[in-house]
């Protein structure tokens, strides 16, 4: 095929795409200001969807089109190579996420931020989802790898879930069916995408979740290096381990390569500690798992999910 059909069928896709989204289409869109380890080259293309119709209307016109994409929350726990991301950037944070609180249920579509529903949860005077709300990413990624914090979790309070099959049905389930592990979920394996959660909290008072909120909170300010860009704790939790101190006891406090650093404050955190690259990062990352299993023996595995092109 001559670039000039090359180019037309481009335009044809690109054209098409506009027709079924009402927010601009961006083009070769840099990642790094969507992702919250602020690095990640271009996207080819960015669309901010504002309802499931649109998903569903995008993602099958990818397929049709055999054009890779991918739906994009709070970029939270995301390495996107410094080549960057072939296809669609589907991002649903901003305008899909509505949350509505009925009783003790709380139902949040996918883009919702957890901050955000820890709020509502609050005003409603609901306990139970304290735990999430300094995790800065959206109900559909937390769905997605059963988020958690501070002994609780997402499986602890989840009942169901909307999602859209690879088919392109929107279908109910229930949390069981998601077989919610530490960190998993076979949403992934099943090509399920997430667009909607239903929580079931408890009845509590107001104040006394806000001062857990506010000392979870104080805790995170104290332990954690907020204020470096990072994709949260870079490694899962070994059993029988704590993925930081394994770092700490391997002399890697304040180890860097390039930008990246182990963050001296917790050395469970990789941070872009000065204009870091994609590179730096997964480098820092392979250089860590190295030395802390040959000083330990424990084989580190992270919590950070690359995509892109490195």
């Amino acid at each position: 095929m001559d670039d000039k059909a090359d180019q037309n069928i481009k335009q044809t896709f690109e054209a098409k795409l506009r027709q079924l989204v009402k927010q601009e289409v961006l083009i070769k869109e840099p990642m790094a200001g969507h992702v919250t380890f602020r690095v990640g080259g271009p996207a080819d293309y960015y669309v901010r969807v504002s309802d499931a119709e649109e998903l569903k209307q995008v993602i099958a016109l990818c397929r049709a089109r055999e054009i890779p994409w991918f739906v994009l929350g709070n970029g939270s726990n995301l390495l996107v190579g410094d080549g960057g991301i072939r296809g669609v950037v589907l991002e649903i944070q901003r305008d899909y996420a509505e949350v509505q609180v009925d009783g003790v249920k709380v139902t949040a579509q996918a883009g919702a931020l957890l901050s955000r529903i820890a709020a509502a949860a609050l005003r409603e005077g609901l306990t139970g989802f304290e735990f999430a709300a300094g995790i800065p990413g959206t109900i559909g990624g937390a769905c997605v790898m059963n988020a958690g914090a501070y002994g609780g979790e997402l499986k602890d309070v989840l009942r169901e879930v909307k999602v859209l099959t690879p088919d392109g049905e929107v279908k109910e389930l229930p949390a069981e069916e998601l077989q919610l592990g530490y960190r998993t979920s076979v949403i992934p394996e099943k090509g399920y995408i997430v667009l909607e959660a239903t929580l079931e909290l408890k009845e509590g008072k107001p104040e006394e979740i806000k001062a857990v909120m506010e000392g979870l909170k104080e805790r995170r300010i104290d332990k954690q290096p907020l204020e470096y860009p990072s994709a949260g704790s870079t490694f899962k939790r070994p059993e029988g381990y704590f993925a930081g101190k394994l770092i700490q006891d391997a002399g890697l406090r304040g180890f860097q390569v390039g930008g990246a650093q182990v963050a001296e404050k917790h050395c469970g955190f990789v941070i872009n500690k000065e204009h870091a690259t994609a590179a730096d990062i997964l480098e820092l990352i392979r250089q860590v798992q190295e030395k802390v299993l040959a000083d330990s023996g424990v084989k580190l595995e992270t919590e950070v999910k690359k995509i892109g092109e490195f």
